[in-house]
């Protein structure tokens, strides 16, 4: 029986004929052609005032903690459920993540438990959009405004979602995208920081070239360039950004996909949700998701490992995801949870991630529902 893996890379049938132009060009060491290219596409669709692609969402969330002056004995909230990146960003800096319960609808963080864990040493608030669903932005902006707080959005899982009508990763101070392997849109290993403010582009294209002004200097705009500032490597190669921009122009058609694979386990797993078995996504009013992600929430840890096997067994890779940062050993040595944890080790215990890939075909999709529905009748 076919194997029906949890995810495949994204692959639109134009990305070596990309690769090999920019070969052709003579630079692949990135800043040439197609990072622009692909940075003036996510501009447009983002609204950002300027987009900058990275080697990676880490790295795009290690340059937000640099432009928004992160130093050792500050703290960032954020929430414990997502992936270590989130946190490691802001920890090599020398701040304290600090943990809020998650709400159990959406798995984002609690937007009103927010505040109260706010001390005189916080400095950014780190809302994880988890799934493409967007955390409650309205509620998080406003409490930043009022505490002259950054908002840095991990948006690792949101490119072409959004809150009330403003693409994720553009309404907070910064933003960061992931293209990695596993998300909707890939360059193998990458990702892209969205600024709000183009103030910080300049500082931001400095310390992307390991502190220099490089950048101003292939512009023309000095007749040298030179160190200026603290920085690191962030910026990809070409030959990554031109297999990512055959998948931007084929954008539409990607999210299209996926949506009909989501939008047909979501039909075919409410009669279950109805029965009271299993829980599905909940997507807010005014939010549009991506379909970067559909899951199930079983009764419990015990019940998702049995679902788990029962699906192996079958031949179909369906995963849990994040053990809670809180409770890993760097969680308990660089951050704090504040308040109960609440929802967000038993939530993350129910969670159960089914196949959904680009490309992936109707008889893949039925037979994943046709396992976990025999699960369920069982």
């Amino acid at each position: 029986m076919k194997k029906i893996n949890f995810n495949v890379p994204p692959v639109v049938g134009e990305e070596l004929t990309y690769i090999a132009d920019a070969v052709r060009t003579g630079k692949i060491c990135g800043d040439g052609k197609y990072t622009k290219l692909c940075n003036e596409w996510l501009e447009k669709k983002t609204g950002s005032a300027a987009c900058l692609l990275t080697t990676s969402c880490t790295h795009a969330t290690e340059l937000a903690a640099i432009l928004c002056g992160i130093r050792e004995g500050d703290e960032v909230i954020m929430p414990s459920y997502t992936f270590v990146s989130t946190a490691d960003a802001f920890v090599l800096r020398g701040a304290k993540a600090v943990f809020v319960d998650v709400r159990p609808d959406t798995m984002n963080i609690d937007e009103n438990l927010i505040e109260a864990a706010i001390t005189e040493r916080t400095k950014a608030i780190v809302p994880v959009h988890y799934a493409g669903v967007a955390c409650e932005m309205d509620r998080i902006m406003e409490i930043a405004r009022k505490h002259h707080l950054y908002v840095i959005e991990d948006a690792a899982q949101g490119m072409m979602a959004s809150y009330k009508g403003k693409a994720l990763g553009s309404i907070g101070d910064i933003g960061c995208y992931s293209f990695h392997e596993t998300k909707n849109y890939s360059m193998g290993e990458g990702g892209a920081v969205l600024l709000r403010d183009g103030a910080y582009k300049e500082q931001a294209e400095i310390v992307r070239e390991k502190g220099t002004n490089r950048s101003k200097f292939f512009r023309g705009e000095i007749d040298k360039y030179t160190w200026v500032e603290a920085g690191s490597s962030y910026l990809p190669s070409e030959l990554n950004a031109a297999y990512l921009w055959a998948q931007l122009l084929h954008a539409d058609d990607i999210c299209r996909s996926r949506m009909r694979v989501w939008k047909r386990y979501e039909e075919a797993f409410l009669p279950l949700k109805e029965a009271g078995r299993i829980e599905l996504p909940h997507v807010p009013e005014g939010c549009v998701h991506n379909a970067h992600m559909f899951y199930i929430k079983a009764k419990d840890l015990a019940e998702r490992t049995e679902l788990i096997s029962f699906l192996k067994a079958r031949d179909i890779l369906a995963v849990f995801h994040y053990i809670p940062l809180h409770t890993a050993p760097a969680g308990i040595r660089y951050g704090r949870f504040h308040g109960t944890d609440r929802y967000t080790t038993k939530e993350s215990e129910r969670l159960v991630r089914l196949p959904l890939y680009y490309g992936m075909e109707e008889e893949d999709t039925e037979r994943v529902i046709q396992a976990v529905s025999e699960y369920y009748r069982k």
